[in-house]
């Protein structure tokens, strides 16, 4: 399967984005050494901080812009978050392991950031009363295409998912999602809901 088309232009602001965050600030200490390494960390509570090569894919994928509004659900230690806030977003992370969401915090308020990762509600994917959102970055894999979730999306919006191991893309165009597939496979904790 051939990958989704993704301008260069998007790919440049990913990298640089990525750069002004370094991955090693959001990691916890006694791991920080494996940060330059392409591959999932652990950061404890069963999350883990996403590889920097499918972080970078699925950014991409995103295209999050300077004005955009985005929901980076999932989001650990707030690397994610402050990436999206680097490329110029009004970022707001959610995730539901309190002790991550005060790591995560922690973490954005070093950074220097102005986002921050709010605690979600047990049963409830996203912030659906803050909605709608122009992204939806998704870190974790839902087991089947989050409804909820698409339900948040402003029109125009796009959400960017893991699902069933796929990476999937969906734009909301009049109304209706449009769901498209990329490359490769994945390997994502459980979204808990």
């Amino acid at each position: 399967m051939e990958g989704l088309r993704v301008e260069a232009e998007t790919s440049r602001r990913v990298r640089e984005a990525m750069v002004a965050a370094p991955r090693e600030r959001f990691l916890p200490p006694v791991v920080r050494h494996l940060a330059p390494v392409d591959r999932p960390v652990g950061i404890g509570f069963d999350a883990t901080n996403s590889q920097p090569s499918t972080v970078a894919r699925m950014l991409e994928l995103l295209d999050a812009r300077p004005g955009h509004r985005v929901l980076d659900v999932g989001a650990g230690s707030g690397w994610t978050t402050a990436i999206l806030e680097a490329l110029g977003a009004a970022a707001v992370g959610v995730e539901i392991v309190p002790e991550l969401v005060d790591f995560a915090n922690a973490n954005l308020e070093a950074q220097g950031a102005d986002a921050r990762v709010r605690q979600a509600t047990p049963g409830l994917l996203g912030l659906p009363d803050e909605g709608p959102w122009d992204r939806i970055l998704v870190s974790a894999d839902f087991g089947r295409m989050p409804d909820a979730l698409v339900a948040q999306l402003a029109e125009g919006g796009r959400m960017v998912a893991p699902i069933v191991g796929l990476m999937q893309v969906v734009d909301l165009r009049d109304g209706s999602p449009h769901v498209r597939t990329d490359r490769g496979r994945y390997a994502f904790v459980p979204l808990q809901g």
